[in-house]
């Protein structure tokens, strides 16, 4: 056997047993989910996450859309693929990219897309930069993106609407063979911090101390602050990743243009966002479903507010880091 699927073999191997070993609770769409490293995940990702810590090596010029999921990944991973690439494709062109493809499959899952499945992909070839995306922690990363000059893009969004967002995802890509999950117990999990790649606070916290340590390397956008000032964030995330707009282009419209592209109301109606799937078996159509700010208050009780609230408030409470509470 060569070496390197030896090595592979070895790793599904203790991958196999891992599990065994860790703490386990029900999953939202799984059986169980599993504390690895200190978040939670299904045992499928666990040798995918494993994978890509021993063999993804970064560029400098690499860029990460870091995220937890139901946070608005989808809309920056397109927003970052547009900008960074506007020079080889015009953001108004009719042969965008990002008309014919799901921005998942531009900026793919480094666990979920290119280390799944005992993949070891080759990524020499890409062309720079070469766009990735995750949903794994920052102190999980790796030596190799922390250490590099490789810029990571972070968003997230009010807990409140990524809960409700994140249930009615989980629940329309359940296997059909498994009860949907009651808002109610979904809730008291996601309140507990058992969620995909949480507790979400962990996950949000990793991220913002990094960008208060390093705003060269990390930049931290919040969902609900893209929403009311587009045009501002863009703008300040094209500067981040080193694709500053000139007068020339802001003059020009070229900002209106990629806000205009990458908008929610647009990519929902593509027809390559209403067909087939980008990332694993999870239909492209149920990526997009509202979009909106504030739509907790349709779904959540003001007892499970004021309990998620409070949540917020004991785990963010000092960080600098909060949300408005919507509408």
């Amino acid at each position: 056997m060569a070496p390197i699927l030896e090595e592979q073999q070895k790793l599904t191997d203790e991958c196999t047993e891992l599990p065994l070993s860790l703490p386990k609770e029900k999953g939202w769409r799984t059986l169980h989910l599993y504390q690895f490293q200190g978040f939670w995940c299904q045992s499928a990702e666990i040798q995918s996450i494993m994978s890509f810590q021993k063999h993804f090596q970064a560029n400098d010029t690499d860029i990460v859309v870091a995220s937890i999921p139901k946070s608005g990944t989808t809309w920056l991973k397109a927003l970052a693929f547009a900008v960074s690439n506007r020079h080889r494709f015009v953001p108004n062109s009719k042969s965008h990219p990002l008309l014919n493809s799901n921005p998942h499959d531009l900026v793919p899952f480094l666990e979920y897309k290119l280390y799944a499945n005992n993949q070891l992909p080759d990524l020499t070839n890409i062309s720079e930069p070469r766009l990735f995306g995750t949903h794994i922690p920052f102190a999980s990363l790796g030596n190799s993106i922390q250490n590099s000059d490789a810029k990571i893009v972070y968003i997230c969004r009010n807990p409140l609407d990524t809960f409700v967002s994140s249930w009615h995802f989980l629940n329309k890509v359940k296997p059909e063979s498994g009860s949907p999950i009651s808002m109610e117990e979904a809730f008291d999990m996601y309140c507990k911090g058992i969620v995909g790649f949480g507790p979400f606070w962990d996950h949000m916290l990793g991220y913002w101390k990094e960008s208060l340590l390093r705003p060269n390397k990390v930049l931290f956008l919040k969902y609900e602050d893209m929403k009311e000032d587009g045009a501002f964030q863009l703008k300040k995330l094209a500067k981040f990743l080193g694709f500053p707009f000139t007068l020339e282009e802001e003059r020009g419209g070229v900002v209106e243009n990629i806000a205009k592209l990458c908008c929610f109301e647009n990519m929902k109606k593509l027809e390559v966002n209403k067909i087939g799937s980008s990332i694993g078996n999870f239909e492209n159509k149920n990526l997009f479903r509202k979009a909106e700010v504030g739509d907790w208050v349709n779904y959540l009780s003001p007892k499970m507010v004021e309990r998620l609230s409070k949540v917020i408030e004991e785990r963010l409470g000092g960080s600098g880091l909060g949300f408005k509470v919507f509408p």
